[in-house]
């Protein structure tokens, strides 16, 4: 009866009407005697107490959370105190948790960033900090209030590769961007819901073509499929601007199939494989918190392009292409998904710049190498048509023979917007050779005069000499150097550059 006259949980409620295991420990944190030890952290006990402390609405026992925290200068509860301001903005934390989380931070650290949820999370993806004992746990249950499904993926007891204080909730529910799985196909003479210069993404695989048009996988961001028998995903981050092919089949493992996790990381989607429920990274292919996080494994890579479709099928006629009739009820209109913000200069979500020779949203395509990585501006690549370079020794090729693909799209959030979708770039292994654009875009020239094909696979010389293909990413330069602050900018795309920042790995 006490509890029905409350309106909400108070101190003596947590306390007489224990409800949890993180209660308990509320109790317990009250009961526990002051330490008195000025700027030394918690003891794992204590600090474990606090976080569950901070859990609660409000009261006396998060009071005394905060009060033994400022006491012993334990920065360590910094992350913590982030997550609850963005809690009490969603709604699952108290609307007074927010200001006292931010006097609260102010007073740790000396920043005055007030509520400003945003900026702070920039300024801690700078730091060195690190998170007390049972903050992965803590955060799963936190975000559980939105999703139960969100606790099972933030465990304590899972290993990881990154710091989970950067996680945060990308606005949907788990899987609430659903995956196509298998999803129907059309041959191209039937796809006369497309127009010829609509971006697609396009696969070839043991000379088996297929198309994804853009405007379909900006309300899915995944596709696991198989060409050839080869299973695959697509996988589509486009607040990065970056769809990757990941070939399915993981040694160790066997086949995976993902799944969007609701999660972000960076701006970044986490991907998770519906096996084992690990989280994976987006752009580097590798599981970063969850039962695999610990395997040295990484995604292959699978080569792809972002064309038009009228481009695909001049090259492709016997492509087929995913159908619109994917099962879901969604408005499959050129940019209806996300035109507003590919057509803005600025990221959806808070990101700290790792480096600042090109604008956060400039394209770049990226190749990699013994785990280090070479970027160029596409505005370059479209420039010049054909580039010679290296990467660590090893001399490559990139075409990039088409223009800009630019769409006039209309959100149904912020309506007409025109954008930059990408560009064709194919990266080949060149060997000895140098080459200058042919007569045709299927076609280069080597310094002998000798005309190469330009293909999916490979560079065919007129002898069948085969130059392989080279699978690279095309992303935005924020998205890429997040994951690859140590990326080499190729000295084309510097010209009146500035000089980059500190980078954090």
């Amino acid at each position: 009866p006490l509890r029905r006259r409350l309106r909400k949980p108070d101190v003596i409620d947590r306390f007489l009407f224990p409800r949890s295991l993180p209660q308990l420990a509320v109790a317990l944190l009250v009961a526990l005697p002051w330490s008195g030890a000025a700027a030394a952290p918690l003891p794992e006990v204590e600090a474990r107490a606090a976080l569950a402390a901070l859990e609660g609405a409000d009261g006396d026992a998060a009071r005394a959370a905060i009060d033994r925290i400022l006491e012993a200068r334990d920065q360590r509860f910094v992350g913590p105190l982030i997550e609850l301001i963005r809690a009490s903005e969603l709604g699952i934390a108290g609307p007074g948790t927010r200001v006292v989380a931010a006097r609260t931070l102010e007073d740790l650290t000396g920043q005055e960033l007030g509520t400003r949820w945003p900026d702070w999370v920039r300024w801690y993806a700078g730091t060195e900090l690190e998170a007390p004992p049972g903050f992965v746990g803590w955060k799963g249950r936190l975000l559980g209030r939105i999703d139960e499904n969100f606790e099972s993926l933030l465990r304590d007891e899972y290993p990881r590769t990154i710091r989970p204080e950067e996680i945060v909730w990308g606005g949907v529910a788990y899987e609430g961007i659903p995956a196509l799985d298998e999803p129907p196909h059309v041959p191209a003479g039937k796809a006369d819901y497309l127009g010829d210069g609509e971006p697609v993404f396009g696969i070839v695989i043991d000379g088996v073509a297929r198309a994804y048009p853009q405007r379909i996988l900006d309300w899915h961001e995944m596709v696991n499929d198989v060409i050839a028998g080869v299973p695959f995903s697509l996988a589509y981050c486009t607040l990065c601007g970056s769809g990757i092919a990941y070939d399915g089949r993981v040694e160790g493992v066997g086949k995976v199939d993902f799944g969007s996790s609701g999660f972000l990381m960076r701006s970044n989607k986490l991907m998770v494989d519906r096996g084992t429920r690990t989280l994976w990274n987006q752009l580097t292919g590798k599981p970063v918190l969850g039962p695999l996080a610990d395997r040295p494994l990484r995604l292959a890579v699978l080569p792809s392009v972002v064309t038009t479709w009228g481009e695909w099928r001049r090259r492709h006629p016997d492509t087929t292409v995913l159908s619109p009739k994917t099962g879901f009820d969604r408005p499959y209109d050129p940019g209806a998904a996300y035109a507003g913000y590919f057509a803005s200069a600025d990221t959806m979500f808070p990101v700290r710049r790792a480096r600042e020779e090109l604008p956060p949203k400039a394209r770049i395509f990226a190749l990699q190498k013994d785990g280090r990585s070479k970027a160029w501006a596409v505005a370059d690549l479209l420039a010049t048509d054909v580039t010679n370079t290296d990467h660590l020794g090893e001399p490559y090729v990139l075409v990039a023979r088409a223009e800009s693909i630019s769409v006039d799209g209309e959100s149904v959030r912020s309506g007409k917007a025109r954008y930059d979708a990408g560009a064709e770039v194919r990266a080949y292994r060149r060997g000895s050779h140098r080459f200058t654009p042919g007569a045709t875009p299927d076609e280069l020239v080597d310094a002998a005069g000798k005309v190469w094909r330009v293909t999916e696979a490979a560079l065919v010389g007129p002898d069948g000499t085969s130059l392989p293909r080279e699978p690279g990413v095309l992303a935005y330069w924020f998205g890429w150097t997040s994951f690859h602050p140590l990326t080499e900018l190729a000295s084309e795309s510097q010209a009146g550059a500035q000089a980059p920042v500190t980078a954090t790995p």
